[in-house]
């Protein structure tokens, strides 16, 4: 099964997304946005940008 976003309102009554696995876990989540299509901006974002998204890895290991 492919991953999903969910698309949702918080108690906040803001717009967020969730990505989650095929296996239902979730990686990654959206911040808040006062508008559906600016959630929905933000899903597509990911979707443009991350296939070829470097890893820039800050850790000291």
């Amino acid at each position: 099964m492919a991953g999903k976003f969910e698309l949702y309102k918080d108690k906040s009554d803001q717009y967020r997304f969730r990505l989650k696995a095929g296996n239902g876990e979730v990686i990654a989540v959206g911040e808040a946005y006062t508008s559906k299509s600016g959630a929905l901006n933000g899903i597509d974002s990911i979707k443009r940008n991350a296939a070829d998204a470097e890893v820039d890895d800050q850790t000291d290991d």
